[in-house]
């Protein structure tokens, strides 16, 4: 619950805030005959968020357990490409999101008319709004409590925007630099979590060779597959179930935080340990290398919310 409703909060304010610059604009412009253009395509993006978690969620339980397994993996690698790209995207975009989304706007008043608002108004919060879902989707598979993921994830999002629109009237300090900057770390650790979880789908569908396959090698003494350098590459890395009961409350804390599950194959852990020391490497020199040289930014919506906030998201 924790986990998800970080990400829920995360991504949520994200999508607050975006939308927030473009209200702000609008208003700036005395445009406000055009809000409900704007409103009408964040709608259309909360829409198709969640049909494809409803599509998601109620598809699967007519599909194999193998091809459960395998759409399971591959939606799960899209989201952590997605959430890999973004991070990296908005170290890129950051300083220039603002002028970029306000320049949108400006079309779209001259040339583009009904459909042009509506457009950046879905494309805003629809990017943001996927991602989400295929994350918060590939972790409530993960963790096999749907109902308190769930709650977690909404309760973020409420939280979000609540947050957004408390910034937005001024009510709120918020250093959005920072609570990005941090948030953002807990996503790359989140994600390397969610691409152990879909090697493991991969592995039970038979799409890769693992302890499920005729690969897996074998134990002469227990016949079973074996643990720890005797089931390297394709055994298991190692099993402390007996230990740490998959079901219980320490599992689910531990591969909520850090994406940690009582048995895991070498795969999932070579996997693991290579995105958290390249991704975060390349995450943490992108922040240093950024790091603002002017005095902290200000939370003022229409001045620097916007500008500064997607920085740090990076």
């Amino acid at each position: 619950m924790l986990a998800t409703f970080l990400i829920g909060l995360r991504e949520g304010l994200e999508a607050a805030l975006v939308v927030g610059i473009l209200v702000a604009y609008l208003r700036r412009l005395g445009r406000q005959d055009a809000l409900p253009k704007l409103w009408a395509g964040v709608g259309l993006a909360i829409a198709l968020a969640l049909g494809i978690g409803a599509v998601l969620t109620f598809g699967a339980y007519e599909l194999t357990f193998t091809a459960q397994e395998l759409i399971g993996g591959g939606l799960s690698l899209l989201a952590v490409g997605m959430v890999t790209w973004m991070i990296f995207w908005m170290q890129r975009a950051g300083r220039t999101m603002k002028a970029t989304l306000e320049g949108g706007i400006d079309r779209a008043l001259t040339v583009g008319g009904l459909w042009a608002l509506i457009a950046i108004g879905f494309v805003s919060v629809a990017r943001e709004g996927i991602e989400t879902t295929l994350l918060l989707w590939s972790m409530v598979q993960s963790f096999g409590d749907a109902p308190s993921a769930l709650l977690g994830a909404l309760l973020g999002l409420v939280t979000a925007v609540i947050v957004g629109w408390l910034i937005s009237r001024g009510a709120v300090k918020l250093d959005l630099r920072r609570f990005f900057a941090w948030t953002g770390g807990f996503l790359v650790i989140v994600a390397a979590g969610v691409l152990a979880y879909a090697l493991m789908d991969l592995q039970e569908a038979g799409v890769l060779p693992g302890p499920f396959t005729a690969a897996a090698p074998i134990d002469p003494v227990t016949g079973g597959v074996a643990v720890g350098w005797a089931g390297l590459p394709f055994g298991w890395a190692f099993d402390v179930s007996a230990t740490i009961a998959p079901g219980g409350p320490l599992a689910a804390i531990l591969q909520a935080t850090v994406g940690f599950m009582p048995a895991m194959t070498w795969l999932q852990v070579i996997a693991w340990t290579l995105y958290i020391l390249i991704v975060g490497y390349l995450y943490i020199r992108g922040l240093r290398s950024r790091r603002p040289s002017t005095p902290r930014a200000s939370t003022d919506p229409q001045l620097a919310t916007a500008s500064h906030s997607p920085q740090g998201a990076a």
